[in-house]
């Protein structure tokens, strides 16, 4: 679209507690029997806000605070109005910033479209682009994808977008602040000038505006919420802490107590070794960034939103635009770094009504961005101190306490017993005939004020036993999956750091999980660029997402499978497709795995990117392929295993991946050479065409 230099038209819409009803709105009736079949009683205000101007083919920009039913906002106009059901194309591109987020997107639309035969993919970056090719070509009407991903599609022509009618920006100004301003101005570049476009967004910072200004025709500006609305409806608390974060965030929840949470931290390597910690004390947790496959990002949001998983620890870019309704606590053990991020932080809790809490771990270099928060957002957390040996021991006291009412309490007591006790309470001596008794149990039982603990610390977040109508902006926790375009990817137990100062009273158990199917060999693939900040070196200590066994703590990490190795990460780290999970640590000894890569680096050049990897068999015949792009073009191990998986070669077929500046060499099985030849030549690097061959030095 033309820029304009119409001043945008402004609106306050109803007023939330307004009494509202999906009577008000001309809907289909197929879409008031979706409406029903979600347990929709009545649209929020942003729904009924949305619903003329939308279906008039306005250009908008909404902002409303997040969990307030924003994706059913647009999801209703474009699947009762906008899309053309009898035609069999791309007609509406959603765009999300992170994966997750399209995911919950496309679930919530096909909920909608249930009835009216619309049909819906979802593109992203670490799903194989041959099953979205497949899936675009066989007639998705509406797409929802990241940007990079939908941005490869429309470069390589795979979908079209001349039927194009609408353009939808979820979640714009994360999107902005994620740095997608270019990727975006280029998709936009290919879309049809006379489509409608529709920015929805929790704030509108001048990012906003001026994206109005340039690319919109006219926007109509529906503002249902300030910037820090959604932040004012939740408790804010502030710790002091000192620099050993862990210790601090162990204290403030043991204190605390939330039923469930997010834990926010600003680094990747801050979020495994914080979950690792939490998991060691016998906390239900898990970790989430941008390092983690696709199959396992999916899998631990899962557990999240079936409640089996109480604490999920995440980076700012994971965490966007992720939907968790029954969350009670937003945890900051890294303090954000501007008060934009406090305010999408902290609106993960206390949505559709319900409450929340959130605790920030502060210490003194936090204090200009506590100011800022304090000057922009009007938010004043309440100062708290780090508890202290009363407050432990009142913990304590409350875990023995419990522990003995679900072992007593539920228990069918006999009317004689009841009676003397009752007798025993009026005593005038009572408290020291009690404090003798359980003198002498807990002497009995030494170890029940640890089982106590570990019992509170290992519980799932509390399961409603009731299910009442939802309003609009709430999303069924179990809902029909989408179109499943990830690949599965195994995720290898690798070794844990050192113990911490305080044992575990109890080991953490793990959420089980189904292993996925295997996928079926798509048609094309590419790498896929989506911007992931740079890994850490893999000398450096990383934390293992499952709690391994003691003799798996024992055990060598060269055991791994090869296909869980990273590669070290340089200072400027290209965007890649897909990042193992599994980090090298050091072995039971002290010593740090990567002999091989010592080996390598003496053998060769100093400029190598060599890889640690399990010695191949002895019997097992090896072929080396050359690969003709290097570091220097933007090739990772990461992003090369990822392109022999989207093409079909299982990670324990790829034997040695070496890196050098300006080629690669990829040592695989014999009996995958054509199979590996053929997926690494038809991918991509960085929008570089990658050739594949026969290494003359290849050994039998």
């Amino acid at each position: 679209m033309s820029a304009t230099d119409t001043t945008p038209q402004q609106r306050a819409e109803p007023n939330e507690n307004a009494e509202l009803s999906f009577e008000a709105l001309p809907l289909s009736d197929e879409l008031r029997r979706a409406l029903r079949d979600m347990r929709y009683e009545q649209p929020t205000p942003v729904q009924v806000a949305v619903w003329e101007s939308t279906t008039s083919g306005r250009d908008v920009v909404v902002q409303a605070r997040t969990g307030t039913g924003k994706t059913a906002a647009f999801g209703m106009p474009l699947i009762d109005k906008l899309v053309r059901r009898s035609k069999k194309r791309a007609q509406a591109l959603i765009l999300c910033p992170t994966r997750e987020l399209a995911l919950q997107v496309s679930r919530e639309l096909e909920e909608l479209s249930a009835h009216r035969e619309v049909s819906i993919i979802a593109v992203y970056g670490g799903a194989p682009m041959g099953r979205q090719i497949d899936a675009i070509a066989a007639g998705a009407q509406i797409v929802v994808g990241t940007p990079g991903r939908v941005l490869d599609h429309l470069r390589r022509g795979t979908l079209e977008s001349s039927a194009m009618r609408a353009l939808v920006l979820d979640e714009a100004d994360e999107m902005l602040s994620m740095g997608f301003e270019r990727e975006l101005s280029a998709i936009i570049e290919h879309l049809p000038t006379n489509r409608q476009t529709m920015l929805f967004s929790a704030t509108v910072p001048p990012d906003i505006e001026r994206m109005a200004r340039t690319r919109l025709r006219e926007p109509e500006f529906i503002i249902l919420s300030g910037d820090h609305v959604g932040a004012l409806e939740v408790d804010h608390f502030v710790y002091w802490v000192p620099e050993d974060k862990p210790s601090a965030l162990l204290q403030v929840i043991e204190v605390e107590d939330p039923e469930s949470a997010i834990v926010f931290c600003n680094t990747k390597e801050q979020t495994e070794r914080i979950a690792a910690r939490l998991k060691r004390e016998g906390f239900d947790a898990d970790w989430l960034n941008g390092d983690l496959p696709q199959s396992e990002r999916e899998k631990v949001m899962r557990a999240t939103r079936e409640r089996r998983l109480r604490f999920l620890v995440a980076t700012d870019v994971a965490a966007r635009g992720i939907d968790i309704s029954h969350l009670t606590h937003v945890i900051n053990c890294d303090f954000p770094k501007d008060a934009e991020a406090y305010v999408h932080r902290t609106g993960r809790t206390g949505r559709a009504g319900n409450t929340g809490v959130a605790l920030s771990l502060a210490t003194p270099q936090d204090i200009g961005a506590l100011y800022i928060l304090r000057l922009t957002y009007k938010i004043r957390p309440l100062e708290r101190q780090l508890p202290s040996a009363r407050d432990q021991r009142t913990r304590r006291e409350a875990d023995i306490v419990s522990s003995l009412a679900e072992t007593f309490a539920q228990r069918g007591q006999s009317a004689e017993h009841l009676a003397l006790a009752q007798r025993l309470l009026t005593h005038d001596d009572a408290e020291a005939i009690l404090a003798g008794m359980l003198g002498e149990h807990l002497g009995a039982r030494p170890e029940l004020p640890e089982v106590a603990q570990s019992r509170r610390r290992a519980r799932k977040p509390a399961m409603s036993s009731k299910k009442p109508p939802r309003p609009a902006s709430r999303r069924r926790q179990a809902s029909a999956a989408p179109t499943v375009l990830e690949e599965p990817t195994a995720s290898p137990a690798v070794e844990p750091t050192a113990s911490p100062a305080v044992e575990p009273t109890a080991e953490a158990p793990t959420p089980a999980v189904e292993p996925p199917a295997p996928a079926p060999k798509p048609k094309k693939r590419s790498a896929s660029r989506t911007k992931t900040a740079p890994s850490v070196d893999v000398s450096q200590d990383g934390l293992t997402r499952s709690a391994p066994s003691a003799d798996a703590a024992a055990a060598d990490p060269a055991a791994a499978d090869p296909a869980s190795a990273p590669e070290p990460a340089p200072a400027a780290a290209p965007t890649a497709t897909k990042s193992s999970r599994a980090k090298t640590r050091p072995d039971a000894k002290g010593k740090k795995a990567g002999s091989e890569q010592q080996q390598a680096a003496a053998a060769r050049s100093t400029e190598v990117d060599p890889i640690a990897v399990a010695a191949p068999a002895d019997h097992l015949e090896l072929v080396e392929l050359h690969l003709s792009l290097g570091r220097s073009d933007g090739a990772r191990v990461r992003l090369i295993r990822s392109i022999l998986a989207d093409g079909g070669v299982h990670a324990e077929h790829v034997k040695r991946i070496r890196i050098r500046e300006r080629y690669c060499f990829v040592e695989v099985e014999t009996s995958v050479v054509e199979v590996a030849l053929e997926a690494l030549n038809e991918a991509t690097i960085e929008d570089r065409s990658l050739s594949a061959t026969v290494s003359t030095r290849s050994r039998a």
